[in-house]
């Protein structure tokens, strides 16, 4: 698909047309967690889908806690794509990739010291923690190929080619779920197989997407993609970056924080809570990948507006994204109010799951109109460049949430996860309402 002409009004059409593909691609993003659950939950243990949740769940809060390498780049992308600087384009990439790999090797270095910081949070069985280190040992050694990915779809998702964007993403996610599933089924290897499905995947998706990157820049924009340690590495650029990055960092290690603090939270009530949240937290993730399209279409218009200095663009783009994104959130709640069931039962076999499942499942029908608001105003604010908001008005809301929810788990179990986790997307909203008339000082 062609780059969008954008227009001085953006219109809802044309916000729901860059999305679409998105929507496809976010789709594949959660239905991996949901083969690799599904697998485990129906194996003759309840360890196994248990000791994936945990330390996948644990995996992605780090790779996620640098998911600056994709929010970064967009916002600079999408601003250097106003200013017409084609060759600052490219360097912007290149330099995020450095980061990547460099930051990629000291995950992969010190990866015994995340294993032994698992053992020392949750209170899990020895065969349990036994294959907590099977799945890590694997999956870590995808670090570089999955961080390079933040880095190419935030290249696509800057300069508007959101098809893509998907279709990599589609291609990443499609082949882990190929391949877990031969593994798991056909070789029998539990989770060793997971973890070896995403870490193939991951390297045939980037090798791939990379060669793909260098043609298209050189036909699209003139300018041959080169390692140029001068024009990388000018302290400026790469000082504005590493204060983006850092911010980004930030806020994004607090966010995946929060979301390890339910798996947290669900082991100190037992490991089968550990079990259902993880299933039901599925949905939400599933919730958030659409709703998430929305942001992410709408970042590099944000960046585009920016870069043009059009307040009218800026602020069109922005009414008609979060009317689209809390339409979406109602449709997500009508559609698991009369399916979420038949999802767990897909997710598992194992009865009591299910039925502890189902006690809960009221929560994860009710969050996705409430939680659309902080997921737009989050691409609004990353496509802005205005990290340091973000970043601020993230540590005011983790903070008040942990309160919270420690006080309301003690006091309703469970419930108290729930209810806390939709407290924490209103505080998330709220701040960044707060900030908000902050991004339009960039138009005067």
């Amino acid at each position: 698909m062609a780059a969008m002409r954008l227009t001085v009004n953006i219109t809802k059409w044309q916000i729901f047309r860059l999305s679409i593909p998105i929507f496809f691609s976010n789709l594949a993003i959660p239905l991996v967690g949901i083969v690799d659950t599904g697998l485990m939950g129906h194996l003759d243990n309840e360890k196994y889908l248990i000791a994936v949740s945990i330390s996948s769940t644990f995996l992605t809060m780090i790779f996620w806690s640098f998911g600056f390498l994709r929010m970064g780049t967009v916002g600079l992308i999408s601003q250097s794509l106003g200013k017409a600087d084609y060759r600052e384009l490219v360097y912007i990439i290149l330099r995020n990739i450095f980061i990547a790999i460099l930051i990629s090797i000291l995950i992969i270095i010190f990866h015994p010291f995340l294993i032994h910081v698992i053992g020392e949070i949750f209170e899990t069985t020895v065969q349990t923690n036994q294959l907590i280190q099977k799945y890590i040992s694997i999956r870590i050694f995808s670090a570089p190929a999955e961080l390079v990915i933040y880095v190419l779809v935030g290249f696509y998702l800057g300069i508007q080619r959101t098809s893509i964007s998907s279709l990599l993403i589609i291609i990443l996610s499609l082949s882990n779920i190929l391949f877990s599933i031969y593994f798991v089924r056909e070789l029998n290897l539990d989770v060793r197989g997971v973890a070896l499905g995403t870490l193939i995947a991951a390297y045939l998706t980037t090798i791939s997407f990379l060669i793909y990157t260098y043609y298209f820049i050189l036909k699209n924009y003139k300018v041959i993609p080169r390692f140029n340690n001068k024009r990388i590495f000018q302290f400026k650029k790469l000082f504005k970056l590493l204060n983006i990055n850092f911010n980004i960092f930030i806020r994004t290690i607090l966010l995946t924080f929060s979301f390890f603090w339910i798996t947290y939270l669900s082991s100190t009530l037992g490991e089968e809570y550990v079990a259902i949240n993880s299933i039901l937290i599925q949905l939400v993730i599933i919730s958030s990948f659409f709703l998430d399209a929305y942001a992410f279409s709408t970042e590099g218009i944000i960046g585009f507006s920016v870069g043009k200095k059009s307040e009218k663009m800026f602020l069109s783009c922005v009414k008609n994204s979060i009317i689209l994104s809390f339409i979406t959130g109602l449709v997500l709640s009508l559609i698991f109010f009369v399916s979420v069931k038949e999802i767990i039962n897909l997710i598992t076999d194992i009865e009591f799951l299910r039925y502890l499942s189902y006690k809960y499942a009221l929560w994860v029908i009710i969050i996705p109109p409430i939680a659309s608001f902080c997921y737009q105003l989050d691409g609004i604010f990353i496509g802005a460049s205005q990290t340091k908001e973000m970043r601020n008005g993230m540590i005011i809301s983790v903070a008040i949430y942990l309160t919270l929810s420690i006080f309301l788990v003690k006091e309703i179990n469970n419930y108290g996860i729930w209810l806390a986790l939709i407290l924490f997307m209103i505080l998330r909203a709220s701040t960044l309402h707060y900030y908000f008339p902050k991004i339009l000082n960039l138009f005067r």
